[in-house]
């Protein structure tokens, strides 16, 4: 398998030169007291190290040797605990996490650089990691304090991690349904009873303790998903003095056999008794996860774009070298029997479109990560409640598109490598298998579009989606024409497609309702397709006049994209203005 770079000239050109973090940071007070763009680079580059230099030998070998399920143990793959030790002496486990209990208060934008690194050099190995942080980051904002003091400190160091604790055999994303039980105790602490499947890192040997997050009910909670509170429920138990004690009544029956992350251990859990800890309020534990669920579906986004970057790292390095036929044209490399297939149009197309899909999602990470900070970090309430509102509306976009085209780019650079991209050597095949398992969980990609566009825009009255529409149209009007056309021209046209589409989904919904679900995926592409123009134009304006190899590259890239891309949008507006009709004229006995 070929090595693993972390793409640090690009993620310095969306820092520094697209969206001027360093200028951001210095404006919000509680981020000015702790980085500045000497402070990110150095950051990178030893993120840089770790990924490739830790991490991603341990990629392939993870893959082939997977987890072993011993007698209610789950052991991890050679190397695995060792680097994870390492990995978290170093900190990164809370590069973003709360100071007052031992993260470093790293800001959104550059984190989630970081975790591109590590999904494209160990997407295995990264899961062990963002569940914990994404477990902190829900018992920071919602546990009290003497939780948030007995836990998050160790975790944020990486001796204990943390899992999330949804699903259940007969409830996935309708978890109204679930049946796992919580019985009040006279110390306050609750009995948990119940099974849960798909558990990612519900056990592991990796750290000393695993921290759950278990959604149950109480025995009089109120139907459906207004009955659903939140449980902190510790594998081993801690005692006052914050030692680990006793063996809690939790235990993993077994461990997945799956298609793909097989160094990553997704466990069935069962909970007999266990003892737990409410977390937030009563019956109002769905909203306390979903800060967890929020920051693992733009984590897993992420993942489409870091497994689609290694694609294309090893498609690029495979097209210069291997040998098949000549150039159209006639021969380019004379002195030998054939030209390398970079020349050819097909894996020209390929290679671009892997470039430009890749590159536009980094963008697009990048703003939301921007969004987040100001959500978190303005001083101004109407500023942090716009950031908010774009957070709500663009998650669902970034976690469904990012690995919508994520797998699309992992399988085009499996095309380049032709037969070879089938063969395990190469690593192609596993990026396809790896990067499969992001459009589905953290809650499937079908269901994201059902949420952007039934609940963030219709029922939202399209407030937040006129937001964003706004601040394209700001950009784009101001635009040197002469010089910007190019990108702004075409990139006004995708907006107001997609508000004209909009209005039409709306008024044929209103008396129709199948028609938010019949049009929801295509809705998501012709959504991110647009955000994605929006990020294309920035990094080309950030390109224009600097006349070197690196930002000529971009504007061509820009230039294909807006020529060969952005045109997908007219056959998904045709298909949503197609209608449900079709959907429901064969019965199901038909199918």
């Amino acid at each position: 398998m070929p090595d693993y770079n972390a793409p640090l000239r690009d993620m310095r050109f969306l820092l520094d030169e697209v969206f001027d973090a360093s200028a951001l940071w210095a404006r919000l007070p509680a981020l000015a007291e702790r980085i500045d763009a000497d402070t990110a680079d150095a950051i990178l580059e030893e993120a840089a190290k770790i990924t490739s230099g830790l991490l991603a030998p341990l990629n392939r070998s993870g893959d082939e040797e997977g987890v072993q399920f011993i007698e209610g143990d789950v052991r991890t793959p050679a190397g695995f605990r060792e680097a994870y030790a390492t990995y978290a002496e170093g900190g990164w486990v809370g590069l973003a996490g709360n100071p007052e209990y031992g993260g470093m208060g790293m800001p959104k934008m550059l984190s989630v650089q970081f975790e591109e690194m590590m999904y494209g050099a160990n997407a295995s190995f990264s899961l062990y990691s963002t569940l914990s942080a994404g477990a902190c980051l829900a018992l920071d904002a919602h546990a009290d304090l003497a939780l948030k003091t007995t836990y998050l400190p160790k975790m944020y160091a990486g001796e204990w991690a943390g899992s999330m604790c949804l699903t259940e055999p007969h409830a996935g994303t309708d978890l109204g349904l679930i049946r796992t039980r919580a019985e009040p105790q006279a110390d306050g602490s609750y009995r948990i009873t119940g099974t849960k499947i798909f558990i990612t890192g519900g056990e592991q040997d990796l750290t000393d303790n695993i921290i759950h997050l278990v959604l149950a009910k109480l025995p009089d909670a109120p139907a459906g998903s207004r009955g659903i509170s939140l449980f902190l429920v510790p594998k081993v138990m801690v005692n006052e003095d914050g030692s680990l004690g006793a063996r809690n009544a939790v235990s993993c029956g077994s461990v997945e056999h799956k298609m793909g992350i097989k160094a990553s251990a997704t466990c069935v859990m069962n909970f007999d008794g266990a003892t737990g800890w409410l977390v937030g309020e009563l019956n109002k534990g769905l909203a306390a996860m979903f800060t967890m669920m929020n920051y693992e579906r733009l984590s897993i986004g992420i993942q489409g774009i870091g497994c689609a970057e290694m694609s294309y790292q090893s498609a690029v390095a495979y097209a210069r070298e291997r040998l098949q036929s000549r150039a159209a044209t006639g021969p380019v490399a004379k002195d030998k029997a054939a030209d390398p297939i970079i020349v050819h149009p097909d894996v020209r197309r390929m290679l671009l479109t892997m470039k430009a899909l890749t590159e536009g999602g980094r963008a697009f990470s990048t703003y939301v990560g921007r969004q987040l900070d100001l959500a978190k970090y303005a001083e101004d309430a109407a500023e942090r409640e716009t950031a908010q509102a774009l957070v709500a509306l663009l998650t669902p976009v970034a976690k469904a598109f990012f690995t919508d085209t994520g797998l699309e780019s992992c399988v085009h650079g499996q095309q380049v490598f032709g037969g070879h991209g089938f063969i395990r050597e190469w690593g192609q095949e596993q990026l396809v298998r790896d990067v499969r398992i992001a459009q589905i969980y953290e809650g499937t990609n079908g269901i994201q579009a059902l949420d952007l566009l039934g609940r963030k825009v219709v029922a939202d009255g399209g407030q937040a989606l006129a937001l964003f529409a706004g601040e394209i149209r700001t950009f784009a009007d101001a635009a040197d024409h002469a010089a910007m056309g190019a990108f702004s021209v075409p990139l006004l046209h995708a907006l107001d497609l997609l508000e004209s589409v909009t209005r039409h989904v709306r008024e044929r919904a209103a008396s129709q309702p199948q028609e938010i679900g019949a049009a929801s995926v295509e809705y998501l592409h012709l959504f991110g397709y647009t955000a994605y123009a929006y990020m294309w134009a920035r990094m080309a304006q950030a390109s224009l006049g600097k006349g070197d190899d690196f930002h000529d590259g971009k504007l061509a890239t820009a230039r294909f994209y807006f020529a060969r891309l952005l045109p997908r949008i007219e056959s998904l507006a045709s298909s949503i203005r197609a209608g449900s009709d079709s959907l429901f004229e064969l019965g199901a006995e038909q199918f």
